[in-house]
């Protein structure tokens, strides 16, 4: 229950904000541009925590980093709940990303450390469902809240927040500090400010005016720092001896597909957060009733997760794979064509909730545990959270840029949700080539006969 609690609060606070944005940004007067910074920045400092405080736990132990990051997540509500400006929220949601970030690998490395290997796949599986589903449920909490003020969103953390701090100083195991620990300084530092430099980059494109905006020099140059920090993140992580990003994985075609597919998941995922904010101009609800547009999503995924994984051993996760995607492109499109119609919007909802759980459920997942050897299984679950982070980093920006481009109307969040959809018809594409079942018994079988020899 500690670890749970604690994974859940990092989770909801992705898109807790939401239903909040119009609220918070009509606060402290900043457009739709900028207030897509509360959603970007968490993401951003949650992809470099993640990372960095699973390394630190391996050194200073699981139960003092727990401790310590959740700590950060409070710490980081506390400054968002008294900002006196947005670039003080703005660094409230940063500290809190950088907490986050180290709670979701940091329990299951306690899980990992504690339970018996016939319960740990169990309970890592339960901490996953606990990171999707409140993530989406994220904004529907949001829109509860706010009829009390935007506060309210944060607040909610800190007595959860000590209780998780207080019972992990009783419940958890104590794990003892190892000295010599190598970590990958460089490869954190690189990946850091090309990721900074390409949310920004992103963040600042007038789709209005692509081309125009595109050579701008609020574009331009964090684009091209991106694009060159991308081979030296690439030649840093192959020189290095025990690196952020496992490289090695990538001379699988299929790990090859499922990293660039993550990160289409992520940009796809990165959409929902805006689905409140799209109910509110689209229907003319409240920010507290449109919140709750995100409920068939949420049920749909609930129940699709756990239908998907008993599919996966019978059909293999290929024909899932293409279904769920396929499932995902028609949602994205109902929902970007036909936005003023109430039932379709949630027929949209539902189809997008059953594509989501395919997409961020355990078919990937599976896939990566199948083409990575034994020693580098939790490096090929990282990547995928890596990768998958990225996308949500890219997608919050570019949504932003979007919608901010067109004054918050609603053919931005039309032209947001129809780009989404065309995302996932590149991510169906991919799919189809994927090994099919029997080529992934076999590749199984192969990687545990060279484990053992």
């Amino acid at each position: 229950m500690v670890l749970f609690l604690g994974v859940f609060i990092g989770s909801l606070d992705l898109g807790i904000v939401g239903p909040a944005l119009p609220a918070i940004q009509s606060y402290f007067g900043v457009n739709e541009r900028m207030g897509s910074w509360l959603f970007t920045l968490y993401i951003l400092f949650l992809m470099i925590g993640t990372p960095l405080m699973a390394k630190l736990s391996d050194t200073y132990g699981r139960k003092t980093l727990y401790i310590v990051d959740v700590l950060l997540f409070a710490v980081g509500s506390l400054v968002t709940i008294f900002a006196l400006s947005f670039e003080m929220i703005l660094l409230g949601r940063a500290i809190q990303g950088f907490g986050a970030g180290g709670i979701f690998p940091v329990a299951n490395a306690v899980i990992g450390d504690t339970f018996p290997p016939e319960k740990q796949g169990n309970a890592m599986g339960i901490t996953s469902s606990v990171w999707g589903f409140s993530g989406v449920l994220g904004p529907v909490f949001g829109g509860l809240l706010l009829k009390y003020g935007w506060q309210w969103l944060f607040v909610i953390n800190i007595p959860l927040s000590i209780f998780i701090i207080v019972a992990s100083i009783y419940i958890l195991p104590k794990s003892e500090r190892v000295d010599g620990m190598h970590f990958d300084w460089k490869g954190l530092s690189v990946l850091g400010v090309l990721v900074t430099c390409l949310a920004y980059g992103v963040n600042q494109i007038n789709t209005t005016d692509v081309l125009s905006s595109l050579f701008s020099l609020d574009v331009l140059p964090f684009l091209l720092v991106a694009l060159v920090l991308l081979p030296v993140l690439w030649k840093v992580e192959n020189s290095e001896k025990d690196p952020l990003i496992q490289i090695d994985l990538f001379k699988s075609r299929e790990v090859k597909l499922l990293g660039t597919f993550f990160i289409g998941t992520g940009l796809t995922q990165a959409a929902t957060v805006f689905i409140p904010a799209f109910a509110v101009v689209a229907l003319s609800l409240t920010t507290s009733n449109a919140s709750l547009m995100v409920m068939p999503m949420a049920i749909a995924m609930a129940i699709g997760a756990p239908i998907v994984g008993k599919l996966l051993d019978s059909l293999g996760s290929k024909i899932i794979m293409i279904t769920g995607t396929s499932v995902l492109v028609i949602g994205l499109f109902i929902m970007g064509f036909f936005p003023e119609s109430f039932y379709l919007f949630i027929t949209a909802g539902v189809l997008i909730g059953v594509g989501m759980a395919t997409v961020i459920g355990s078919p990937p997942r599976y896939i990566m545990i199948v083409e990575s050897p034994p020693k580098h299984r939790a490096s090929g679950q990282a990547l995928i959270n890596i990768n998958s982070s990225a996308g949500q980093l890219i997608g919050g920006a570019l949504i932003g840029a979007i919608i901010g481009s067109q004054a918050g109307m609603m053919g931005g969040y039309q032209s947001a949700f129809m780009i989404m959809g065309f995302v996932a018809i590149i991510m169906t594409v991919l799919t189809l080539g994927l090994k099919t079942r029997a080529e992934q018994l076999e590749t199984m079988k192969r990687n545990f006969e060279n484990h053992y020899e």
